[in-house]
């Protein structure tokens, strides 16, 4: 059957659904088309049950700190409470039926099933063709990328998905990849008791960060008993008597009872039928233009555009294709000070360039770092208080192009500093403003007097 719409989302995650949503409020007949559950990755496998288990494990850990409590037995707690709480609040605030309800009381038309591309404006969804008379827009997202590690293919392995889910804590648990993800869960796990390695095959975690976090971390991870295994290759991984072992270069083997695969995440343009519209299927991403039209009546909004794996980037991209669908006028993408956040106890907020970064585009660069215990709140915040601030400036135009907010409220520090990246506000301005007495945010300006 062949039906015709204005415009139909093909996805329907955090950005799918707010395109779809406004669109439909805008009175825009629209079809939302989603395989899985309404709302996507985020409130359900991802952002939002994965920081419920990093709070449960940080109020773990901050009981421990109080004399007289650590070390004791009883300070760990089963974990069966801790995921039906998740799922319950999954069930309560992130009911995929009420995402539905939401949309359709908006005038949506919602199908459940796996859409694809088949032309121009065109998207079929098992028997049912849908013609957009404005375009589609594209918020598939991406998946979980499983490296091609010899065995990988015939394990059981977790991604995200399977941990968050899990009803029962694993004794012990191998977690493959040192980014965000692998972190967060491995530092949850571990302060619930289960014995944990992390592998990661470049020389430090949080690659992509600056490497005083990476190497910050590595020293509380293993305050918290997590073994790091960094610059390890994994050769092959097989899994026989309930226990995985990943053979590294070298010969070297690692075991325990589950496997986390955290290495990254990837978009699959060829399953949404990219090749009928003109584009290269083979693509890492859906390449798009500052209005996010990745051809003459398609947009494309989220992870599968290659700018971030980010619920933020995927809402801010929402509603740049909402105003040039509506032909409402509004500014273009600008992802100079894209804020991301790594959730371990202390958080790692970074926005912007890293120092390698701004050197290799050839910025004339000066750095400013603050430990966050030599300042007023660190030590009065004690035990706990490893963190950092680093400032990255251009110094030809005398204002930061990137900074980094380690410490335990890392990524909510983090706002002042990718307002000042984002506004290109001179560094001479952030001197003389007023830093709040006793705050975290105040080692700002330490780090801007150290800048050098």
């Amino acid at each position: 059957m062949v039906r015709e719409t204005d415009v139909v989302v093909l996805g329907m995650g955090p950005g799918g659904e707010q395109v779809a949503g406004r669109l439909a409020e805008a009175g825009l007949e629209v079809t939302g088309v989603e395989a899985e559950l309404l709302g996507g990755e985020c409130p359900y496998w991802a952002c939002v049950p994965s920081k419920m288990m990093v709070r449960a494990g940080n109020l773990l850990a901050e009981a421990r700190r109080v004399p007289g409590v650590a070390g004791q037995s009883a300070a760990t707690p089963s974990w069966a409470p801790v995921a039906q709480r998740i799922r319950d609040d999954a069930t309560d605030n992130w009911n995929d039926q009420a995402a539905v309800d939401r949309f359709t009381g908006k005038g949506g038309h919602f199908v459940r099933g796996r859409g694809t591309l088949t032309g121009p404006r065109t998207v079929r969804v098992d028997d049912d063709e849908f013609r957009a008379r404005r375009g589609v827009v594209v918020a598939t997202g991406t998946r979980a990328q499983i490296p091609p590690i010899a065995g990988m293919d015939g394990v059981p392995y977790w991604t995200n998905r399977e941990a968050v889910a899990t009803k029962q804590r694993p004794s012990s648990l191998l977690v493959l990849g040192g980014g965000t993800v692998g972190l967060e869960l491995a530092q949850a796990f571990a302060r619930f008791g289960t014995n944990v390695t992390v592998v990661e095959a470049v020389d430090r975690l949080l690659p992509m960060e600056e490497p005083e976090a990476g190497e910050m971390l590595s020293e509380v991870l293993a305050a918290d008993g997590v073994a790091v295994r960094t610059g390890a290759r994994v050769t092959a991984v097989r899994h026989a008597h309930d226990t995985f072992t990943l053979t590294l270069e070298g010969g070297a083997e690692l075991a325990g009872q589950h496997l986390l695969v955290a290495t990254g995440r990837a978009a699959d343009l060829a399953a949404i039928g990219v090749a009928s519209v003109g584009l290269d299927p083979e693509a890492k991403e859906l390449a798009v233009d500052p209005r996010m039209r990745a051809a003459e009546g398609l947009w494309g909004v989220g992870d599968i555009t290659g700018r971030g794996a980010f619920t933020h980037v995927a809402l801010y991209q929402a509603d740049i294709a909402v105003r040039d669908i509506l032909g409402e006028p509004g500014p273009e993408a600008d992802y100079r000070a894209v804020s991301r956040v790594t959730f371990t106890d202390p958080e790692i907020g970074a926005v912007g360039l890293t120092e390698a970064q701004a050197r290799e585009r050839g910025l004339t660069v000066r750095t400013g770092t603050a430990q966050l215990p030599s300042s007023a709140r660190g030590w009065i915040h004690k035990t706990g208080n490893e963190g950092f601030i680093k400032l990255v400036e251009d110094a030809e135009k005398g204002s930061l192009v990137g900074a980094t907010s380690a410490g335990p409220m890392g990524g909510e520090v983090l706002y002042g500093l990718a307002v000042a990246v984002q506004n290109e506000v001179p560094v001479d301005q952030l001197r003389h403003m007023i830093y709040a007495y006793p705050t975290f945010h105040r080692a700002i300006e330490d780090a801007l007097t150290n800048l050098t």
